[in-house]
């Protein structure tokens, strides 16, 4: 299972988002510090989920990054990460 389909299905499983994206923008940063050939080093993600609501940026952020913490060991480098709930 590549990483991509990795992170997407462990934050459906998790968030049962509303909306979700997780786009690998790797090629974008060739040649710079964490990238690999191959890519699946840097990913933007934008997720939905009612999981969100009431919680600050930060707390949205702590919860993706502890769902995907497991993304790190195997390869990834960097995480873009926008979080909102469904009334945003």
């Amino acid at each position: 299972m590549t990483l991509h389909d990795w992170m997407t299905e462990t934050l459906t499983r998790e968030l049962r988002p509303v909306r979700l994206s997780v786009e690998d923008e790797s090629a974008q940063h060739a040649g710079h510090g964490g990238w690999r050939e191959g890519g699946e080093t840097h990913f933007r993600i934008d997720v939905v989920a009612e999981a969100f609501a009431g919680k600050s940026r930060i707390e949205r952020h702590r919860l993706v990054n502890t769902l995907l913490a497991g993304a790190f060991s195997r390869g990834l480098h960097a995480l873009a990460i926008q979080a909102r709930s469904p009334t945003e």
